[in-house]
């Protein structure tokens, strides 16, 4: 059975599954499921999984657990990934970055390629627009604790978040502001703050809703 004939409980089903695979690098138990559906029993989710795999999507292993037995079809079908937004981070000054997922956003896997995780920033300021980062824009960013120079990262100073380039001299590292504006100086650290993710797209939202 092809995909588009799937019922819409099992097509959602298919789409977590995928999703989970995508973070996690594997299909999940009928428990996992049953919380990324907000079921309230296993059950439902055991339902769905059995017809995934009468209708040839999902295999069982002998260990019990489960594997996709269609590739997740690139090809030319768009297939996205649910990335969490977190909130404003500062593009003009540190500014604590809001926790709180604010949504999950479905991103094309050809931006947030599978085997790493993703989150989703909305800038704040002005400090960046020379590298293309505007206010209200969206920023995709890789997690990882290493960048290279010249690499635009988020890195978080005193449990405040901001957006800068990055540059490694040594003992020194500097974070530099991209923008025309004066009122932004760079940072000058050594090795106290932490490296949250690497900037890997930036989505132009601000232009597009104004």
């Amino acid at each position: 059975m092809s995909e588009e004939n799937l019922n819409s409980k099992s097509k959602e089903a298919l789409r977590h599954i995928r999703n989970w695979i995508m973070h996690n690098g594997r299909v999940p138990s009928t428990r996992e499921l049953m919380n990324a559906m907000e079921y309230k029993s296993p059950r439902s989710a055991s339902l769905l999984i059995e017809e995934l795999i009468e209708n040839g999507f999902l295999g069982r292993k002998s260990d019990g657990s489960f594997r996709m037995l269609k590739d997740l079809e690139a090809g030319h079908i768009a297939r996205t990934i649910a990335v969490p937004l977190l909130g404003l981070v500062a593009c003009g000054g540190p500014l604590l970055a809001e926790e709180n997922i604010e949504a999950m956003v479905p991103v094309s896997t050809s931006l947030a390629k599978p085997g790493s995780k993703y989150f989703l920033l909305r800038a704040n300021g002005d400090s960046m627009d020379n590298a293309g980062i505007n206010n209200g824009d969206l920023i995709l960013v890789k997690q990882q604790p290493v960048a290279e120079d010249g690499q635009n990262i988020v890195a978080l100073i005193d449990d405040e978040a901001t957006v800068k380039e990055y540059h490694n001299k040594g003992h020194i590292v500097t974070l530099l502001p991209r923008s025309n504006n004066p009122v932004h100086q760079p940072i000058i650290l050594t090795h106290d703050f932490q490296i949250q993710g690497v900037v890997v797209a930036i989505i132009p939202i601000s232009k597009q809703y104004k």
